[in-house]
């Protein structure tokens, strides 16, 4: 089981997002919640420019067996900083997220004006295109959870059954009339699904 469980947001940079399930979750270890330089109520850093940086940063709070959870963007970090550390990531949550895949065809809202109209100080690098992952993915052998909402526009149930196709150690869940801040929103339905998922093998 992990001794750390680092929480990761989105965009929105909520440090709060993840803290209805942390407190449901029985698991005895560390919580982290990351913030986003720039994003929401952390300050921006000069040294912080791109997606590269703030995996970096998750990188390197790794520094023990550690669960990543994840939301939306944070899901992009999440794998990548799997790929880097995957002798010490014990477990991925990813809710609603691209997870670094390519969303062509499968149906997600483009959602990035809306975004940057109600959000006017968020770097507008965090949305520029990235890389296709789904190649690498195949090599992330911790167990992963995906939870997804059949309500979600921005990330529908079509990309989290894509990324349950590439990640070789994955099952998906999907809750009802769940959107884009399932994890938030609908904490009593799914922390008892990642507690069962955080003790398993």
């Amino acid at each position: 089981m992990p001794s750390k469980l680092l929480f990761l947001p989105g965009a929105s940079g909520n440090t709060a997002f993840w803290k209805p399930v942390s407190e449901l979750l029985d698991l005895p270890a560390v919580r982290v919640f990351c913030g986003w330089p720039g994003f929401g109520s952390t300050p921006a850093e000069p040294g912080v420019r791109g997606i590269d940086d703030l995996v970096a940063r998750v990188v390197a709070e790794i520094d023990r067996p550690t669960a990543l959870l994840a939301q939306s963007m944070g899901g992009v970090i999440a794998l990548r900083a799997a790929l880097q550390r995957p002798q010490l990531v014990t477990h991925l949550v990813l809710t609603v997220t691209s997870g670094g895949v390519d969303l062509t065809n499968l149906g997600a809202e483009d959602w990035r004006s809306s975004f940057f109209e109600s959000n006017p100080t968020v770097p507008r690098w965090f949305a520029e295109p990235q890389p296709d992952l789904a190649p690498e993915l195949s090599s992330v052998l911790a167990p992963t959870l995906l939870l997804w909402g059949d309500a979600d526009p921005i990330s529908p149930v079509a990309v989290g059954r894509r990324l349950a196709q590439v990640l070789p150690r994955s099952s998906l869940h999907v809750i009802a009339g769940g959107s884009h801040d399932l994890a938030n929103a609908k904490a009593i339905t799914v922390a008892p699904l990642i507690d069962q998922h955080l003790r398993s093998a």
